[in-house]
């Protein structure tokens, strides 16, 4: 299960890189994210959020 970093979280959004991929106009359609790092796609693809399975469960 993932815990949500808040350290990891303002490190991305603040990263060199991320600013000159948005800031040259390099943005990618969501669901693209195996393009550019598929070891991280794969991890996000086979974790799950336990909030959301409560939500199924209880619905």
């Amino acid at each position: 299960m993932r815990k949500p970093s808040l350290k990891k979280i303002i490190a991305a959004k603040t990263s060199i890189k991320r600013q000159i991929v948005h800031r040259s106009g390099l943005k990618m359609p969501k669901g693209y994210g195996w393009l550019i790092n598929s070891k991280k796609y794969a991890y996000n693809k086979t974790s799950f959020d336990i909030f959301k399975v409560l939500k199924k469960i209880f619905k």
